[in-house]
């Protein structure tokens, strides 16, 4: 496993949701300087404090470990996943509406 490429990807979606290593540190329940090793990839991360990094980051665990270049459509699905999960029933509904939209004017 790269730890630096892994480091470099916890960091990007931390960043991307505007957490402090402060804040995913208290939620994952380790010090912000261990996180600060994790995403310099001087420190390996253990499977347990991975899955919580993750679940902080609304991502999956295969998403933070994957170095396949085809990761842009599983980036747009996680960045879809976070404004779904951050938007009220009323804009989800909206947001659907507008899909349909765009898909039925497309076709």
């Amino acid at each position: 496993m790269d730890r630096k490429a892994l480091g470099s990807k916890i960091r990007q979606e931390r960043l991307q949701l505007n957490f402090t290593q402060e804040q995913l540190a208290e939620y994952v329940g380790v010090s912000s300087t261990y996180i600060g090793f994790v995403e310099r990839g001087e420190r390996a991360v253990t499977l347990e404090k991975l899955v919580s990094i993750a679940g902080a980051l609304h991502v999956s665990v295969d998403y933070l470990l994957s170095d396949s270049m085809d990761t842009l459509q599983e980036k747009d699905f996680h960045i879809l996943r976070t404004l779904w999960s951050q938007a009220s029933p009323a804009e989800q509904a909206m947001i659907l509406d507008i899909a349909r939209s765009v898909l039925h004017h497309s076709r």
